[in-house]
């Protein structure tokens, strides 16, 4: 029976999609390691630093315990007055791709003109100016943020249920399940210090509109450019895309498909 449960587990049930999940993620890492995949898509390949990455995980446990707290509470408190409603009945998969693709270009619009706006004085110095203390981002840096801003960031999740409740149109159960996995992986993705994507993402018309970690990399390097937190469609039309950016990219994309005796232009980039 244990191992008929085993199974059960593996291929059916509401568990299995996170275990399958769970074991392409970790298959992926130890591959990334084994082939030397990770090392050759380093973006800044000397910018790790143990200080600077102690420091982000003291002001990340800050920053949640403060942050976290707030916006859970404040969550759990529209919810329990009904002025957040999650819809748990089942809908059609056409109608989650509406809320998500919805929830996706309305947070990729927020986080771009409130991301500039943080970029101006003195609220950089009081709200954002401790997250650009990392140059060279890396998984912590995700998490290393004033909590001031996390508010500003995080806040928009209930303030887009609590829209969409006011409308009378609550967002699905189902469409919940992408949106929270959305806002971390694309958080701890863009602030890996690793591009994992290929070389042509920049040169297809379908997929050069999202960003890479290469491209809100070079906004912790470079300050001024690179706004967009899913998407680059603001920076583009706002001239604030660094000009340099696809052929920085293209640089980091194809440093695994070079022989080993080739000279490395990694430390260019």
């Amino acid at each position: 029976m244990d191992g008929f449960a085993v199974l059960d587990t593996l291929f059916n049930g509401e568990r299995s999609l996170q275990l399958w999940f769970g074991l392409f993620v970790v298959t992926g890492i130890v591959a990334g390691l084994v082939t030397g995949f990770f090392k050759s898509r380093k973006i800044q390949p000397k910018g790790f630093k143990w200080h600077r990455f102690r420091m982000e995980g003291l002001y990340g446990v800050i920053n949640v315990a403060i942050s976290g707290t707030i916006i859970a509470w404040s969550t759990g408190w529209l919810q329990d007055n009904s002025m957040i409603v999650i819809d748990p009945a089942p809908v059609n998969w056409w109608m989650v791709a509406v809320e998500y693709i919805a929830y996706f270009f309305l947070f990729d619009t927020w986080f771009y003109w409130l991301h500039r706006w943080m970029h101006k004085e003195p609220i950089y110095t009081y709200v954002h100016k401790l997250h650009h203390l990392s140059t060279s981002p890396n998984l912590l840096t995700t998490i290393s943020v004033n909590p001031l801003e996390s508010l500003i960031n995080g806040g928009f999740v209930p303030i887009f249920l609590t829209c969409a409740t006011l409308l009378a149109l609550p967002i699905s159960e189902q469409a919940m399940f992408l949106i929270g996995p959305t806002n971390i992986i694309m958080g701890l993705y863009v602030h890996s210090g690793y591009e994992f994507l290929p070389r042509w993402w920049n040169k297809s018309w379908a997929t050069k509109w999202f960003i890479t970690a290469t491209f809100h990399d070079q906004h912790h390097k470079y300050f001024n450019y690179n706004f967009g937190g899913y998407m680059t469609i603001w920076d583009y039309m706002c001239g604030t895309k660094r000009k340099k950016y696809e052929v920085d990219f293209e640089k980091v994309a194809v440093r695994n498909a070079k022989p080993a005796s080739a000279p490395s232009e990694g430390a260019q980039v």
